[in-house]
C-alpha cells in the first residue's frame, strides 16, 4: 500500500489498532462462545418431556405445580422432539469438547508460524457453518444421536484455534502495561457470549416456536464477523497497512520480549516448567467448574427449579453477567495493582486466581443446599460465576508473562487440556443426574468444590509471573557462548600458570 493512502487511512482512524484488534478479538470470543453454549439451551427444548420417578418428591424435585414450573416444551411439534435420555444428552453436550481439544495444540503451531489472523478467523468460518448446518442434520437423521455427536466434533475442531490464535496475536500486540485490561477484555468475551446466547435464545425459541432458530441466528453471526475481521485485524503491528507511525515505534518499543524471528519451540523445557505445570493445574479446576455450569446450569434450572424456556434463559444469563462486570473491573484493578507495586505480577496472578477458585467453589456448593428457594440458588450461582470473573487478569493472561515468544503454544496445552472437562463434566453429570434430584446434583457440585480447592492451592505455590528462561532461545545461546569463551580463556590461564610453575 503506498505511504500516501497508508497515512491517509490512519488518520481516518483515530483509534490505536491495538484496540480495534481488542474489539475483534472480544468480538471472536462473542461469537465463539454463543456458538458453543446455543446447544445447552436448544437441548431443554429438542427433547421429549421426562417423566422422572421422582415427579411428586417435594424434597428432591423443586417447585412441582407452581408458576414458575414447567416440563413442557415451547417447541409444540412433537416431530422435532427426540427421546434422549441423560446420558445420551451427556454424549451431544461433550462432544463439542473432543474437536475443541484436538485443534488446540496445532492451532498454536499453525498461528506460531504464520500468524493468528487466519488461524482464528477459519476457525470461527468452520465453525459457523456447521452451526447453520446443525438444524438440518438433526431433522434429515431423525434426531440421530451419533450424528449430531459427530457435527459437534467438527464444530468443535473449528473453534479449537480460538484461544492458542488470539494468544498468539496479543502477543504481538500487547504491551506489559496493559495486558491485564486487554487480556480480561478480550476473554470475557465469553460471558457476553453466553449471556447474549441465554438471553436471545428463550425468547427466540418462545417466539418461533424453533429451536432451529437459534442455531441459525448465532451461526450467521459468527461469519458476518469472519468478514469483518479478515479487513480489519493483522497477525503483527509491522504487516499492519494503516497503522499509525506513532503506534508502531510504540509497541516495538513496549514489545520487545517478543523474537522477530520463530525460534524453535522448546519442548523439553516446556514440559519440565514448574509454572507451566501450575498453570495448567489452575485452568483444569478453572474449566471443571465453568463447563460445568456452561453445560449444565440450563438443565439444573429445568430439571430442579423448573423454570420454563424464557425464564430459564434469564437465569442463566444474570451468573454470566456479573462475571464480566468483576472481568472487566478485575482486570483494570490488577494492571493498577501492579503498575503502582503494591503487588509483583507473580503475586497478583496467584492472588486473582485464587478469588477465582475459592469463591464458586463455595457458592455452588451453597445454590445446591438452597434447594426449592429458587431465587437464593439463582443468585447463589450468580455470585459464584462473579467470584469467577478474576481469573482473567489471573491465570488466563499469565501465559503471555511466561513467554510472549510461545504464548500460543502455553494457551494450546492449557487450554486444550483443560478443556478436557468440557467432555467428561456433561457426560458425567447426566450419568450422575438420571432423576434430576437434588441430592444427585448436589453430588455434581461437591466434585467442582474439590477439585477449585486443590488446583488452587497448587497454583498459589507453584505459579510464577515471571518471563521465563526459555522464552527467548537467541538469548541464551548468546549467554552460553560468553561463558564458554570466558571459561576457555580462563582455563588458558591456569594452563600457562601450571607450565610456567614447571
Amino acid at each position: 500500500m503506498p505511504v500516501g493512502w497508508r497515512l491517509t487511512i490512519s488518520k481516518c482512524c483515530p483509534i490505536p489498532q491495538r484496540y480495534v484488534l481488542a474489539i475483534m478479538g472480544f468480538l471472536a470470543v462473542v461469537n465463539a462462545y454463543a456458538m458453543r453454549v446455543s446447544l445447552s439451551i436448544a437441548i431443554t427444548e429438542m427433547v421429549k418431556p421426562s417423566n422422572s420417578s421422582s415427579e411428586n418428591n417435594y424434597e428432591d424435585l423443586c417447585a412441582v405445580g407452581k408458576t414458575n414450573s414447567s416440563h413442557n416444551n415451547a417447541v409444540k411439534n412433537p416431530d422435532i422432539l427426540y427421546d434422549w435420555d441423560e446420558p445420551t444428552q451427556g454424549w451431544i453436550l461433550s462432544a463439542f469438547y473432543w474437536g475443541y481439544l484436538i485443534t488446540h495444540l496445532p492451532g498454536g503451531i499453525l498461528a506460531a508460524k504464520f500468524g493468528g489472523k487466519y488461524t482464528l478467523g477459519l476457525g470461527i468460518l468452520s465453525t459457523g457453518i456447521f452451526t447453520i448446518l446443525t438444524p438440518w442434520i438433526v431433522i434429515m437423521t431423525h434426531g440421530n444421536w451419533k450424528w449430531i455427536v459427530a457435527l459437534r466434533v467438527v464444530e468443535g475442531l473449528g473453534e479449537g484455534t480460538t484461544y492458542p490464535a488470539l494468544n498468539t496475536m496479543l502477543a504481538q500486540w500487547v504491551p506489559v502495561g496493559e495486558r491485564s485490561k486487554i487480556g480480561s477484555l478480550v476473554y470475557a468475551g465469553g460471558q457476553i457470549g453466553t449471556i447474549v446466547c441465554n438471553l436471545i435464545s428463550g425468547q427466540l425459541i418462545t417466539a418461533t416456536e424453533d429451536w432451529a432458530s437459534v442455531f441459525y441466528l448465532f451461526g450467521g453471526l459468527g461469519i458476518v464477523w469472519f468478514i469483518f475481521f479478515q479487513l480489519l485485524c493483522y497477525s503483527e503491528p509491522k504487516h499492519h497497512p494503516f497503522i499509525s507511525d506513532r503506534e508502531k515505534q510504540y509497541l516495538e518499543k513496549e514489545i520487545q520480549c517478543v523474537s522477530d524471528k520463530r525460534p524453535p519451540i522448546p519442548w523439553k523445557a516446556l514440559a519440565s516448567s514448574v509454572p507451566l505445570w501450575a498453570l495448567l493445574a489452575a485452568q483444569i479446576g478453572h474449566d471443571w467448574g465453568f463447563y460445568t455450569m456452561v453445560s449444565d446450569l440450563p438443565k439444573y434450572m429445568k430439571e430442579v427449579l423448573r423454570f420454563d424456556v424464557a425464564t430459564n434463559g434469564l437465569w442463566n444469563s444474570i451468573p454470566y453477567a456479573a462475571m464480566w462486570i468483576v472481568s472487566i473491573s478485575g482486570g483494570w484493578i490488577c494492571d493498577w495493582l501492579i503498575s503502582h507495586r503494591y503487588m509483583s505480577i507473580t503475586v497478583a496472578r496467584r492472588f486473582f486466581t485464587a478469588f477465582a477458585a475459592v469463591g464458586p467453589a463455595i457458592f455452588i456448593m451453597a445454590a445446591s443446599y438452597a434447594e426449592c428457594n429458587t431465587t437464593l440458588a439463582a443468585w447463589m450461582f450468580t455470585t459464584a460465576m462473579g467470584f469467577m470473573g478474576t481469573f482473567y487478569c489471573g491465570m488466563k493472561v499469565n501465559a503471555l508473562d511466561l513467554s510472549p515468544n510461545f504464548a500460543g503454544i502455553i494457551m494450546a496445552i492449557t487450554n486444550g487440556i483443560g478443556a478436557g472437562a468440557g467432555i467428561i463434566t456433561p457426560y458425567l453429570t447426566g450419568a450422575l443426574t438420571g432423576e434430576h434430584t437434588v441430592i444427585e446434583w448436589r453430588t455434581v457440585f461437591w466434585i467442582s468444590f474439590v477439585i477449585f480447592a486443590v488446583t488452587s492451592v497448587i497454583y498459589s505455590l507453584f505459579g510464577s509471573g515471571e518471563e521465563q528462561w526459555w522464552n527467548n532461545p537467541e538469548k541464551i545461546d548468546k549467554n552460553t557462548t560468553v561463558i564458554n569463551l570466558d571459561t576457555k580463556q580462563f582455563q588458558r590461564k591456569e594452563d600457562r600458570k601450571t607450565i610456567t610453575s614447571l
